[in-house]
């Protein structure tokens, strides 16, 4: 695949929008099983990686195509911050379905199986990440992708940033951190989760929680609504960590205000990966 075409996937991959214009219709059971179907007949025989996102609590796999997992985050460059609208994976502290959405993406995925205290619920003013799309509120469900490249980059918008013209085929890895948005001051800031410091020559996020469980690592690929029905051709190390961290609304609408990867709004969620035959296996 020539460069181009290369950093055009990924920009692709992973940041479909999150919108709820089109939410007022919710897609059917036998919709989100016709799509799975032709996930598994555009696939089938065709050679794709293992894909994502997974239940990271369901460790069988059979996917044949195999690849070293990408270096410790340490060893690569953080190249891209984004975050998709209810968690992707599922597992841990984010059980609960969100329901099948629009079918595009909106409205689906998982979100955190405990409570927020009334207070931290209340509505905040004003809008928050909504340049394409609904407003997030108080209660939501964000999974946060840090994407991190072998390439000699620097952070930028879209996983196109992710590239170089002297690596055709960088190493990949995604951080999964699950948050829940809480009107409280005293939550966690997610303008420090989302820093960015060059450390030892790398750039680097050294806020990302340590706290919030096990990391769950495993084989798979870029993510986002637009593969519900295609194979994602790129292959990524994936960190999900099974805890929720609650952050601080209020942080998020400033981040979105101002970040270096000009991100404004939440992206879409993929349908979850369960066709073993797509899935690795998850080393206990």
């Amino acid at each position: 695949m020539k460069n181009n075409q290369f950093a055009m996937a990924l920009a692709l991959s992973g940041v479909a929008v999150f919108s709820t214009a089109a939410s007022a219709k919710t897609a059917s059971d036998a919709e989100v099983a016709k799509q799975r179907a032709a996930l598994e007949a555009n696939t089938n025989g065709q050679g794709f990686g293992p894909q994502s996102p997974r239940d990271i609590e369901q460790t069988y796999g059979v996917n044949e195509r195999s690849f070293g997992m990408a270096p410790n985050r340490s060893q690569l460059n953080l190249c891209n911050i984004h975050f998709h609208k209810n968690a992707e994976h599922r597992g841990g502290e984010y059980t609960a379905y969100a329901g099948n959405g629009d079918g595009k993406g909106s409205n689906t995925g998982f979100v955190y199986n405990g409570k927020l205290s009334s207070a931290q619920l209340k509505p905040v003013r004003g809008k928050v990440c909504a340049a394409k799309g609904d407003t997030l509120q108080a209660g939501d469900t964000l999974e946060v992708h840090y994407v991190f490249s072998s390439a000699q980059i620097q952070p930028g918008p879209t996983l196109g940033a992710c590239l170089a013209d002297s690596t055709m085929n960088p190493g990949l890895r995604v951080e999964g951190q699950v948050i829940v948005l809480a009107n409280d001051r005293n939550a966690i800031d997610f303008n420090a989760l989302a820093k960015v410091e060059n450390i030892n020559g790398y750039f680097q996020a050294p806020n990302i929680p340590w706290n919030t469980g096990v990391p769950i690592e495993y084989l798979g690929s870029t993510t986002g609504p637009s593969y519900n029905e295609q194979g994602s051709p790129l292959q990524v190390s994936w960190s999900v960590r099974p805890e929720v961290a609650v952050v601080d609304i209020n942080s998020v609408a400033d981040w979105c205000n101002d970040n270096v990867f000009d991100e404004d709004h939440a992206h879409g969620v993929r349908n979850l990966v369960t066709n073993p035959k797509l899935l690795s296996p998850i080393s206990s």
